[in-house]
């Protein structure tokens, strides 16, 4: 019993299984029919809407491609016309072209006879020139040549009376100019360093409180004497002068200190060798330190420092070193403080200018013991020390060893000049200053040309009378420049020589 229900209960389960199933595939199935025709019906309506607008853009790009067309074929009229105009101007350049050719042809045909005729024309007038140039050889006496040449003669001289001329009056212009402003100048400078008129010489001799101190100086059979002269290396002068004895050296710091030594002996009274030699060293000790302070007070003076201690003493020496009269270490630095002036007036470098003055002598220091000239020399020992290139140019360039390279180096050498040839610088003797003025005068009268010459001013110019039929305005200038050229290498003076020519020419009649 039990075994039959569970077989309906199955029974009825599988066919109530079975009609759910039935009944579930149908309901799928319906769903899936509804769906597939809504898709269908969405299908179209898309597809319907993709037809109208494929319609529209097709009608949109064939009213664009009419438009496109109607521009093409304007733009390809105006092409036409523009081509069209181009054609006919290129036409009518052509035949303008062809028109000018015509012409130039028929010029150049017409030129050609024209070139022929002025081809005869000119052999003819070669022709007759020749006849011209026969005739008038045969009138004159002169050759082609002969006549030429003195026709360029009366040609160079023309120009070079114009050139004369032209010289003359540049020369003048630039030396008004140069002399108004140099002159302002230097009368600044000048006016602004006082510089006593004549600087002591060294002394060359000791007074002694007596006669009999001569004697006692010569020694027994002149021991001392002997002592002195070999041990500072200087000559002693025992002769008449009364209360006297004479120092002669060369060198003014040997003489410098035998003249300390001697006096210092003199004063102790105690005189033969041994105290000699003492006495003599304790003199050159004193005399290093008076040099080292000298150029200490000079460089101090001036304004500059820094300078080597050796340059210094270099410096120093020269204050026992004259030149026509003049302390050589004064001038130095009346040299420096004219060009530092000067130089600052013109906006130069003042210390290079000092610097350069400063030292511009100091080969003078030792001139007695090297060969050469002192402005070379002082550019060798401004050079050991190291002295910039420009100073040395300073030194060297200041009596024309050498040209200048700067502003600097002319100021030196007129703040030298000035120095030096300013009134009451220097002073030489009679016979000197006879003998330099009359080989100025010499060397001017030897001149072509010269019919007498003057030295005036103290030799500081000289005055040239010429013949003026031999020589004439611009030989005059020339001269000038000879003889200035001439004095300068052949003559040694200080300060700067003046040279003027003077032409005259008298015409003289009498009336009767």
């Amino acid at each position: 019993m039990n075994a039959t229900l569970w077989v309906v209960w199955i029974a009825i389960t599988a066919v109530a299984l079975a009609g759910g199933f039935a009944a579930g595939m149908w309901y799928f199935r319906r769903q899936v029919r509804v769906r597939l025709a809504g898709a269908q019906d969405e299908a179209e309506r898309v597809l319907e809407t993709a037809r109208a607008e494929a319609r529209e853009i097709v009608l949109k790009g064939k009213d664009e491609a009419l438009a496109l067309r109607d521009e093409v074929e304007k733009e390809e009229q105006r092409v036409r016309k523009e081509m069209q105009a181009y054609d006919d101007r290129v036409r009518r350049r052509s035949d303008n072209l062809d028109q000018k050719q015509e012409a130039l042809e028929d010029r150049g045909r017409k030129l050609d006879q024209r070139q022929a005729r002025l081809d005869k024309q000119t052999a003819d007038l070669s022709k007759l020139e020749e006849d011209r140039q026969r005739e008038l050889q045969r009138v004159a006496g002169l050759s082609q040549e002969e006549a030429r040449q003195i026709y360029l003669e009366q040609v160079a001289e023309g120009c070079r009376q114009d050139a004369a001329r032209l010289i003359r009056e540049i020369e003048a212009q630039a030396r008004e100019e140069a002399e108004k402003e140099a002159r302002q100048i230097v009368g600044l400078a000048i006016q602004r360093c006082a510089a006593d008129q004549v600087a002591e010489t060294t002394v060359a001799s000791v007074e002694l409180p007596t006669d009999e101190m001569k004697g006692r100086i010569i020694g027994r059979g002149g021991r001392n004497i002997r002592a002195i002269e070999s041990i500072t290396g200087v000559d002693l002068v025992v002769d008449d002068t009364p209360e006297a004895v004479t120092i002669s050296s060369f060198d003014p710091i040997r003489r410098e200190i035998a003249r300390l030594a001697l006096s210092q002996l003199v004063q102790d009274g105690r005189i033969h060798p041994a105290r000699v030699e003492k006495l003599v060293e304790k003199a050159r000790e004193e005399v290093e330190d008076q040099i080292a302070q000298a150029g200490q007070e000079a460089a101090y003076q001036v304004g500059i420092h820094g300078l080597h201690p050796e340059l210094l003493k270099h410096l120093g020496r020269l204050r026992y070193r004259t030149s026509y009269g003049q302390n050589v270490l004064n001038h130095s630095v009346e040299t420096a403080l004219l060009a530092g002036m000067m130089a600052g007036e013109m906006g130069a470098d003042i210390q290079l200018a000092k610097l350069g003055g400063l030292l511009h002598d100091i080969g003078k220091a030792t001139d007695h013991e090297v060969d050469g000239p002192h402005a070379a020399i002082g550019g060798d020992v401004a050079r050991r020390f190291n002295m910039p290139p420009l100073v040395l140019n300073c030194i060297v360039a200041h009596h024309g060893e050498e040209e200048p390279q700067c502003l600097e180096a002319i100021l030196v050498g007129a703040a030298d000049a000035i120095s030096g040839a300013r009134p009451g610088a220097r002073r030489e003797d009679l016979e000197t200053y006879i003998k330099r003025v009359r080989a100025l005068e010499d060397l001017a009268n030897s001149f072509k040309g010269v019919s007498q010459s003057y030295a005036i001013q103290a030799g500081r110019e000289v005055r040239i009378v010429v013949k003026p039929e031999e020589i004439d305005d611009l030989a005059s200038i020339e001269l000038a420049k000879d003889v200035a050229r001439s004095v300068e290498e052949n003559l040694q003076y200080p300060g700067q020589i003046k040279v003027t020519i003077i032409r005259e020419t008298r015409a003289v009649d009498y009336a009767r």
